[in-house]
């Protein structure tokens, strides 16, 4: 699936049905597109449209097996669902939002950095 929407994306819902099929995904990496898309794994970023008809063997080539588990691991509802809860409890634990956000970012890098 090509996504050549040229301004920051907030979501993306679009680029999620469509891993969810194991479809993959080449889209403009504006907003929250670099966040969706495993560059590599589900699709391919890419900054000009000349970049995306280049991709578009590559992304032939990807696994949509690959690419349906990588929609199963993030984004089904359960998992946002999840995530919610989460972040509403940490929220609470902590008092604040920007101080459950802090938390969040905090344990995200420890988590990258392992």
């Amino acid at each position: 699936m090509l996504v050549p929407v040229d301004w920051p994306e907030p979501f993306g819902l679009v680029m999620i049905e469509a891993m969810a099929t194991g479809t993959p995904v080449i889209a403009l990496g504006g907003g929250s597109v670099p966040e969706i898309i495993d560059y590599g794994v589900t699709g391919f970023v890419v900054y000009r449209i000349n970049e995306a008809a280049t991709a578009v063997p590559l992304a032939r080539a990807l696994d949509w097996a690959a690419i349906r588990r990588s929609f199963q691991e993030r984004f089904t509802v359960e998992r946002m669902a999840s995530d919610y809860l989460a972040l509403y409890g940490s929220i609470l634990r902590r008092g604040t939002v920007d101080a459950a956000v802090r938390a969040a970012a905090a344990e995200r890098a420890a988590a990258d950095a392992a």
